[in-house]
């Protein structure tokens, strides 16, 4: 518990933040329960809507439930923007923003309630904003760390992927676009870069297919590269994956042997046997 939260305030930073305590662990199977069951709601509440009515027929039980959830969340909200050593730094990072889209939508129903009424885009937009609260569990699984960090270390390589991909796309897009025509279905360069798209990753809709005879060499050409290509990416992140996770095991020192080379879940010393830190103790959350 850093030095600066004491009493209360300090009880509940190690309830938000610090796993390791006693609290922090109760908490975190609390807030990784809430978050699914308030998914699994929004599943059942988009197909099957009404389908439980309390006896004021205009309040159903999904509305009473998201009351309830959307007041946990908002008061998790809040208390770690308080208790935070950095209440900036947190509102500004990936799962402050995350705790607080996932808070909003009844705050849209509640006060915009025309948009829910008269859009059903808009409707759909907030059940999925809703969905958003299932990333909150990353929070509690420390593996997905590494995947944050491989994702980081990968990102330059991925970027040149990814722009030699869209390249690719277009090109072979718009020479099908030339080739076919619209009388063949490739109405737009829009329509056949999502044709490209389809054909690259050997998805294959079939809704818009080739009928010349050099059509179909393009696009046998592109179903090829696709193989070889959608590859590459997987062999990146193992790549990087490995060295995050080698680089973790080194930093696994224990205090009492100087050993290094621990797995990240390792509680003891595979030297000493004598207890290893906590990774919270080494890279302690704001």
């Amino acid at each position: 518990m850093p030095d600066y939260c004491q009493g209360l305030r300090g009880r509940i930073y190690a309830a938000l933040f610090d796993s390791h305590t006693r609290s922090g662990h109760y908490a975190e199977r609390f807030w990784i329960l809430s978050s699914l069951i308030s998914v699994i709601l929004v599943f059942v509440e988009s197909g099957t809507p009404g389908v439980i009515v309390k006896a004021d027929a205009e309040i159903s039980l999904f509305i009473l439930l998201e009351y309830l959830f959307t007041a946990v969340f908002s008061l998790e909200y809040l208390l770690r923007l308080i208790t935070s050593r950095h209440p900036l730094h947190y509102a500004f990072s990936f799962f402050g923003v995350v705790d607080l889209i996932t808070a909003l939508p009844l705050y849209i129903y509640f006060f915009w309630p025309e948009i829910a009424l008269q859009y059903m885009m808009a409707l759909r937009l907030l059940r999925v904003l809703r969905l958003l609260r299932l990333i909150k569990v990353l929070r509690y699984i420390g593996s997905a760390s590494v995947m944050w960090d491989s994702l980081y270390s990968a990102r330059k390589k991925l970027m040149l992927f990814f722009g030699v991909l869209i390249i690719l796309l277009c090109l072979f897009g718009g020479l099908m676009y030339v080739i076919e025509g619209p009388e063949h279905g490739f109405t737009s360069l829009p329509v056949s870069l999502y044709w490209a798209t389809v054909t690259l990753t050997t998805v294959g809709y079939g809704d818009i297919t080739p009928h010349t005879g050099l059509g179909r060499i393009v696009s046998s050409i592109l179903i090829l590269l696709g193989y070889s290509l959608i590859a590459i990416p997987t062999g990146v992140m193992s790549s990087y994956m490995t060295e995050v996770m080698q680089r973790r095991r080194k930093q696994r020192i224990c205090p009492h042997c100087k050993e290094s080379g621990h797995e990240n879940d390792a509680q003891f010393c595979k030297s000493c046997g004598s207890g290893l830190p906590p990774e919270s103790d080494e890279k302690k959350p704001d």
